[in-house]
């Protein structure tokens, strides 16, 4: 069977929401799936991971396409030099108050529709429609955020008449980072509009959570036969060779980005009043960190025990996590279960995270005795009381494996022919 897959981010990019299709992809053939890959040429956002090229193939087929990116009129708005680096948890933070800032952020609420990335559409639609006749797929695969993806899975779906299988890690016209900014009522309809058609269309439809699932089944009943869950998982083969050790002092360690409405105001007065009292906990941040989280840190005297990585290649990444004494992570919203928590989960240090009423990640620390997750305004005290009780159970996070999950949507792909 042959599936003509389509996901904006590709090695070398480093983006985090890669690790979930390149390991789909990889591991396809295994179970009698033949992927065919279209991708961009050039990601001007993300930072480059060179060592996640060898995760492909070189028998893969990868398609590269060119894509129009605002990004480079978006750096000379703000006064921004070419080789500046674009900043994620910066793009959308409420912390900056200048002009330029305030209607860069009203564009891309109401004038990008799905997102940033629907340049990308009229080239992948070509370079699809030269594949489907060259290699004749028995599915379209589309990957999202960036959810312009998907009209380009629906687009060749319906001139095709070829079964289209969105996978969604992230809601898309309600995403978390649209709270608290103002879209107006034409846009909403008109993204509205576009999610509707592409999930009345779909033959499957995959969720990454629970919850996720669940909100989208109260919007669309219709998707209740059709929708299923793929976990974002961890990949048990990116984990040998790493031994688990215990720093010197306490660290704290969060790995990926960390957005203003991510912020755990009670964990930096937490940290700051068991040092005062010679407990001695550092942190540590892979990855971007917003204004407002720096401001907080340093408001708390806590600037010299925090240290910024910035971004770092996926080993150098895991081999932090395993010299961690504790693992951090911060849910956005209810139907957010990051990523990075599988993998966490997979080092089995003590896992504290944040997430206002989310019973996801609840379930899963409880499930596997790994952690404890808080309110973001809540009293944390209890977790550095308990983090010796915290014996994480491999047994439940081993059924989380990429490899395991990609079985599973295999056999669904198999069911579609």
């Amino acid at each position: 069977m042959k599936v003509l897959f389509f996901t904006y981010y590709w090695p070398p990019s480093g983006k985090a929401s890669l690790h979930l299709p390149l390991k789909i992809i990889k591991y396809f053939p295994d179970f009698e799936i033949e992927p065919i890959v279209v991708t961009v040429k050039n990601d001007g956002f993300s930072r480059r991971d060179e060592s996640l090229l060898r995760e492909v193939s070189p028998s893969l087929p990868v398609f590269k396409t060119k894509v129009l990116e605002p990004f480079g009129i978006y750096k000379k708005f703000l006064g921004k030099k070419d080789d500046d680096e674009l900043v994620p948890s910066e793009t959308i933070s409420k912390e900056n108050k200048s002009l330029r800032h305030r209607i860069s952020v009203w564009i891309r609420m109401n004038l990008f529709i799905p997102d940033a990335r629907v340049g990308w559409y009229p080239f992948a639609v070509k370079k699809g429609k030269e594949l489907i006749k060259q290699f004749n797929p028995d599915a379209i695969i589309t990957l999202g955020p960036p959810h312009s993806t998907h009209l380009i899975g629906l687009r060749l779906s319906k001139k095709f008449r070829l079964p289209h299988i969105p996978l969604f890690i992230d809601p898309w016209v309600d995403i978390v980072y649209y709270a608290g900014f103002k879209r107006n009522f034409i846009t909403l309809a008109f993204d509205n509009y576009l999610e509707k058609q592409v999930l009345l269309n779909s033959r499957k439809v995959m969720f990454v959570t629970e919850t996720m699932k669940s909100d989208y089944l109260k919007k669309f009943p219709a998707l209740d036969s059709k929708s299923h869950i793929l976990y974002w998982g961890y990949s048990e083969d990116e984990f040998s060779g790493f031994a688990s050790t215990s720093p010197p002092e306490e660290t704290i360690v969060h790995a990926g980005n960390i957005f203003d409405y991510q912020n755990p105001p009670n964990l930096w007065k937490e940290i700051k009043k068991l040092n005062d009292n010679n407990r001695k906990i550092n942190l540590k941040f892979i990855g971007t960190v917003s204004p407002l989280i720096r401001k907080e840190i340093e408001d708390n005297g806590l600037g010299n025990v925090t240290s910024y990585l910035g971004f770092l290649p996926y080993k150098q990444m895991l081999a932090e996590l395993h010299r961690a004494s504790y693992l951090l992570v911060c849910a956005s919203e209810k139907r957010h279960l990051p990523g990075k928590l599988f993998e966490y989960l997979r080092v089995g240090k003590p896992v504290l995270a944040f997430g206002d009423d989310n019973k996801e990640v609840e379930q899963i620390l409880l499930k596997a005795n790994a952690g404890m997750i808080f309110g973001y305004n809540d009293d944390v005290s209890p977790f550095f009381s308990a983090t010796d009780r915290f014996h994480t159970n491999y047994e439940v996070i081993k059924n989380f494996d990429r490899k395991q999950s990609t079985a599973f949507f295999s056999q669904l792909l198999k069911e579609i022919r």
